[in-house]
């Protein structure tokens, strides 16, 4: 399978579960990955991250595949910015 055919059958919901069995080791059933797996789907997820997602994590990997680190600042930034786009209502207890 080529790149693009790989990138476009790949759903943020696959990148998800992938990116989530590299993180712990494991399948969403909890079988544990193998090194051919774990090396397989840490390549699909920088894939990933390089050609489709446009990340605000710290650090990713970039189109031309260079790591690429946030300064602290920046990063904070990125977070609040993240955070005002996804404000959620907010109540005390009284008003409930």
């Amino acid at each position: 399978m080529n790149i693009d055919a790989l990138l476009a059958a790949m759903t943020p919901d696959i990148y998800q579960r992938l990116r989530q069995a590299v993180e712990t080791g494991k399948w969403l059933d909890g079988a544990v990955l193998t090194e051919e797996q774990k090396e397989s789907c840490m390549q699909a997820v920088l894939l990933y991250q390089s050609k489709i997602e446009k990340s605000s994590e710290h650090m990713t990997v970039n189109e031309h595949g260079d790591i690429v680190q946030k300064s602290k600042r920046e990063f904070r930034e990125a977070l609040h910015k993240e955070q005002d786009e996804n404000t959620i209502a907010r109540f005390k207890q009284d008003d409930i």
